[in-house]
């Protein structure tokens, strides 16, 4: 008899996880310093040094500017899979809480929170709730999805299930690691299972 997949509240980070937010920032970028996209590798760390950014402020003033002048986080594209893989679990029976670390970014919460909302009917991504914070340990979710390697660090050490969504700004984390919405499936049902079994 297969086991029960025992339903659960998924944590799900939006950049870097359901948003393609680092190719529409390349764009933007390239505006920002005058530059070809094309010169702009998609390879970056979370300094976006490769871009040409030489510091915090640089940093911010680029973010502020990509926000309130080019809707950031209404304009960047969906990560393949994210859709349908969260409509898969949550036809299951899974909770989806979306969780934006954004409110602080470009020191504009209301158009951040504004932008995030509509992004999200934009795209059809379906959910049950969305918390605006600025971590996501204190979310309550059972299995977490996450790209920043300090988060999924802090989650890790606080005993959570984190599953790093891998790309170029943190390749030194751990399994479990997903290069995919696919993979990520493939975790959540793992762990829903042995959920499942657990006496």
């Amino acid at each position: 008899m297969a086991a029960e997949v025992a339903p659960v509240v998924l944590g799900i980070d939006l950049d870097g996880v359901c948003v393609d937010t680092y190719e529409r920032l390349r764009l933007v970028a390239a505006e920002w310093f005058e530059r070809d996209a094309d010169s702009l590798t998609p390879w970056v760390s979370f300094g976006l040094s490769e871009w040409g950014v030489r510091s915090p402020q640089e940093h911010a003033d680029l973010l502020r500017f990509a926000v309130t002048q080019r809707d950031l986080f209404g304009s960047a594209p969906p990560m393949p899979g994210a859709r349908r893989v969260l409509r898969r679990l949550m036809q299951e029976g899974h909770r989806v809480r979306i969780i934006a670390r954004r409110l602080a970014l470009a020191n504009e919460p209301a158009l951040a929170a504004k932008q995030t909302l509509a992004w999200l009917d934009l795209y059809a991504i379906p959910y049950a709730d969305v918390c605006f914070t600025d971590g996501s340990t204190d979310v309550g979710a059972d299995i977490y999805v996450d790209d920043a390697p300090d988060e999924i660090a802090r989650l890790r050490g606080a005993g959570r299930y984190a599953i790093c969504f891998g790309n170029s700004t943190n390749e030194h984390v751990a399994s479990p690691r997903a290069m995919g919405w696919d993979e990520v499936y493939g975790f959540v049902r793992e762990r829903a299972r042995a959920a499942g079994e657990a006496p």
